[in-house]
Parts: structure tokens; sequence; C-alpha cells
């Protein structure tokens, strides 16, 4: 495996939080359909400790994941928290049961959730607070309205998004500074390309989520190719990928196991060409 790179190991964001681009995600240290305690407490402890061991300064949680478990595990494994390490959390889903995740937006709710989540990270400003989803059934201005007073309080340093378009992002950004976009992308999904080019335009951060989610025969196959080429998972291949692609990116391969963890962050590691960048890109149309 190659360990040149060509794209920038770190982005800053909201201007003054400068992370490493491969961060982790916390979701899957909770129970299964992301519902109660994990199966492995102490593993999943090892897991966040090991990602600090091994350079992660960007941790993506939510109060819904458990709900509240994510949150717990991060407090109880990593705090006092190291300097840099930068804990995101989000806010706007209800739970249900396992795998249900019902919107709630509201003020009401967001309020609930931002000080829940204090609590349980031991924080007193969260340093980058993201909506979960926008609340059909609330006016969006209410919603940015929340925000908006929230870092005007100070328990919110930066404020992101998730799942919106490129004229939601201009909506809130009549209301608050827009720092961050969590929106479902991969090699073979891209169906908000026009939302990454704008956030990296914007130099906003873009966060994908399920970022190793399907695949296509053609791209699995060039993804296994590839993965043979450089001596890595396809895996790997499709991480990489995302790094090289555009330089706001920032990753959040979840796991619950500390194998799969220093896998993923091999990806790091690998350097794609531009005939391996293209030979991803026909695969798959925006």
């Amino acid at each position: 495996m190659s360990t040149t790179s060509n794209y920038s190991a770190t982005f800053t964001i909201g201007g003054d939080l400068t992370v490493n681009r491969l961060g982790f995600g916390a979701m899957r240290i909770t129970g299964s359909g992301i519902w109660g305690p994990p199966a492995d407490h102490d593993e999943s402890i090892r897991v966040l400790q090991r990602a600090i061991e091994l350079g992660i300064n960007f941790i993506d949680t939510a109060d819904s994941y458990g709900p509240h478990v994510s949150e717990e595990l991060i407090a109880e494994a990593l705090y006092p928290y190291k300097t840099d390490l930068v804990v995101a959390t989000k806010g706007g889903l209800l739970r249900t049961g396992p795998n249900q995740w019902p919107i709630d937006a509201s003020p009401k709710h967001l309020e609930e959730a931002l000080n829940g989540s204090l609590k349980r990270l031991k924080l007193d400003q969260i340093d980058l607070y993201q909506l979960h989803r926008i609340d059909p059934q609330v006016p969006f201005e209410d919603t940015l309205q929340f925000l908006q007073k929230a870092q005007q309080d100070g328990r919110i340093k930066h404020i992101g998004l998730s799942e919106v378009s490129v004229e939601e992002i201009k909506k809130a950004q009549e209301y608050v500074k827009v720092v961050s976009v969590q929106n479902m992308y991969s090699v073979d999904n891209r169906k908000w390309e026009a939302e990454l080019t704008y956030t990296r335009d914007q130099g906003i951060a873009f966060i994908p989520w399920y970022p190793l989610g399907g695949g296509n025969a053609q791209t699995l196959a060039a993804l296994d190719q590839l993965a043979q080429q450089h001596q890595a998972t396809p895996q790997q291949i499709a991480l990489s990928w995302l790094l090289h692609h555009s330089p706001n990116i920032l990753l959040i391969p979840g796991t619950s196991k500390v194998k799969h963890l220093e896998e993923n962050l091999k990806a790091a590691d690998i350097h794609l060409s531009s005939e391996d960048m293209q030979a991803l890109d026909v695969t798959s149309a925006a």
C-alpha cells in the first residue's frame, strides 16, 4: 500500500476547528438497531480510546444514538477530552424503537436534546451541533431561530445541517453561519453532488454518512480491481476516493470493533492516481 498522498490531511471547520479529515462516527457503538447498550461495552470503550490513540480528533455522534448511549460512552471513554478533540453531536430525531427515527425539530424538543447532550458529554458548549433533519411539521424558521439563540447563549459554538439541499442551506444562512453539511454520499451514491460542490465553494465541511453504502456491480468491480492493485480492501479504496474527491469532505466511518477501526484508518495512506479516480468516476452518475 502506498504511503504517499496528494490531498490535505486536515480541514478547518468554521475557521477555528482544525481536524483530521478521517474521523469517527459513533453510531455503531450502540446496540442492534442503534438501540440500547452495545453487545460488548468494553470493546466500544476500546474503540473510542484507540481512535484517539491513532490520531482521530473528530467524533460525530447524536443524542438519538441509543438513544443517549453513544454520548454517554464517549464521555466514559474520553473525558476529560484532549484539547484538540472536536465532538460533534446532533438533535432533531426521536426514538420509538430499534431502527425507528421520527423527526422532531421543534424548539421544545431541541431544547431538551441540546441540554441532554451537554450533560451527557460533560460539556458547557458543543463545538459542532447539527440539525439531524428539517421537520416538515415545524417552520424551518422556528428551528433556525432556536439554533441561533442557543449559539448566542454560548451552548453551541458552530452549527451544521443534515440531509439538506443547496436552497435549504441558503435559507439557513439567513439566520446562522452553516459550517457543515452531513448528507448521504458515497462513490456510488452522488445524489448530493450539487450540495458537495456548493459547500466546497463556501468553505463548508461536507460529512458523508453511509460512505460505504450500496454499490452497483460496475462500481464494486472497479473497487475490487483497485483494491488488488493497492493491496487494500474495497472499503479502504471507497474511503480513499472520498478523501481525494473533494478537499472539504470529512469522513466518519463507524464501527464497534478495534480491528475494523484500524482497517478504516489505513485508507488515509492510499494514493489514488487520476486514472484510479477516473475508473471509479465512470461507474456512477451524479
